[in-house]
């Protein structure tokens, strides 16, 4: 069952956005927060996920706007990958562990909170906006082809340059996590 968001929550999470926002400004020229805001009180599913990927130190933040859909793009811009580590690709993989099996898996997790991971490319348009994952790497949407064959993709940024790596879809790691991507 989901827990609804107290009015204060709400309010603290939209307070907390809009100075992430306002402090952010190179993320999202010509946007205004007062149009986003709007279109996320007219979206309490949408906040809820905000809400979830705030409380797992995603520090989401507006990095698009779509004229075509209508829509603003927030993704997980915390310095290293969020708070939601040591998580297999997905549920196949977490389920074929016999040893060690990982709470849970990064496809399921984003599901659960309403998200979806990113794609290699918004990956890579996100470090156009910044340096993250300088420690830590980040599991991205693996293609089918990769993911039939037991593998799964990251990425992460080493040497001032954007990398994009393979794993086995069943492993993980401390450092390694996932960003996600939410459209309102």
């Amino acid at each position: 069952m989901k827990k609804k968001l107290t009015p204060e929550q709400i309010n603290e999470l939209l307070k907390t956005l809009k100075v992430r926002f306002e402090k952010n400004m190179n993320r999202h020229k010509d946007l205004k927060w007062e149009e986003i805001q709007q279109k996320l009180e007219a979206s309490p599913e949408k906040i809820g996920s905000l809400y979830k990927m705030e409380t797992t130190e995603g520090e989401p933040d507006v990095v698009d706007y779509n004229r075509k859909t209508g829509e603003y793009s927030f993704i997980d811009c915390s310095p290293e990958s969020p708070k939601r580590r040591s998580l297999c690709y997905d549920y196949q993989a977490w389920n074929t562990r016999k040893a060690n099996k990982p709470e849970s898996n990064a496809i399921d997790t984003a599901s659960e909170m309403g998200i979806e991971i990113l794609t290699e490319e918004q990956y890579r348009r996100l470090q156009e906006l910044g340096k993250f994952d300088q420690k830590t790497s980040s599991w991205i949407k693996t293609p089918g082809q990769i993911r039939e064959l037991g593998g799964a993709i990251f990425c992460d940024r080493r040497y001032n340059t954007v990398f994009t790596y393979h794993n086995g879809a069943d492993s993980y790691y401390a450092a390694r996590g996932f960003r996600g991507i939410l459209n309102v």
